[in-house]
């Protein structure tokens, strides 16, 4: 197992923007900035009213991931929604999108979200979005599907699932059993506090986990917990915008 600190992510901040990206093939020193399908993570806090205007993306399957707070989102396939902590959405890039993101609230509010960048099995895709309205902003104290290649709320066209739960103080949580023979698994702690074999992880870190190995979680804090997996064997396309490798422009 590896422990990636919050330290050792790229921070990034503005009078309305702070931005934390996490590419977990640089902290193994790896010639991969991502982990197998895992491209990026962006851990971001956005104030209300601010704009982030039409931009592209392509070849990468885009999941906003929000804590808290709300968006307003328009995109080049023709969909105007809001997004929130209940209303998940999975962008599926492909070959040509645009999209503009409105963080909506009071002055004194902000979105607070994870904006994953997982990568397609293949290039060119023909681009879609995706949203599922979910009946909590929390999973207690078990793991919740949020995306995979099949059979999830939402649909990655990658070898990728992401889950998520919110562990009470006291309470214990074991990783999922996988079955995926060539597996690895990226750990994200968004709050809170979390012991695991006896490592300490607080908000901002994470950790690798290689193979089937499923270590208990304890919770020293109520922490939300993102959980992402990898079949490190599947085909995957490592030149998406910004998915895809940069470990040698960094």
């Amino acid at each position: 197992m590896i422990k990636i600190e919050k330290k050792n992510k790229y921070h990034n901040s503005s009078k309305n923007l702070g931005i934390s990206i996490l590419w977990p093939g640089v902290v193994q020193d790896s010639q991969d900035s991502g982990l197998g399908t895992i491209g990026r993570i962006d851990d971001a806090n956005i104030k209300a009213g601010t704009v982030i205007t039409m931009h592209p993306h392509k070849n990468d399957e885009i999941l906003t991931y929000i804590r808290s707070g709300r968006m307003q989102h328009t995109d080049s396939v023709g969909n105007k929604e809001i997004i929130s902590a209940t209303r998940l959405m999975l962008m599926n890039a492909g070959h040509t999108f645009q999209h503009e993101e409105c963080i909506l609230g009071e002055e004194d509010e902000s979105m607070r979200c994870l904006q994953i960048f997982i990568r397609p099995n293949k290039a060119e895709l023909a681009p879609q979005v995706q949203l599922h309205d979910f009946n909590s902003p929390y999973s207690d104290n078990h793991w919740r599907l949020i995306a995979g290649p099949d059979q999830a709320p939402l649909i990655f066209r990658s070898q990728t699932w992401v889950q998520d739960a919110r562990l009470d103080v006291g309470r214990e949580l074991e990783l999922p059993t996988v079955s995926i023979e060539n597996v690895s698994r990226l750990l994200y702690v968004f709050s809170g506090k979390i012991n695991i074999s006896d490592t300490l992880l607080e908000a901002g870190d994470s950790m690798i986990i290689e193979g089937a190995y499923a270590p208990t979680l304890s919770g020293l804090d109520t922490a939300d917990l993102v959980l992402f997996t990898t079949d490190t064997s599947a085909e995957v396309f490592l030149g998406g915008m910004f998915s895809g490798n940069v470990r040698d422009r960094l």
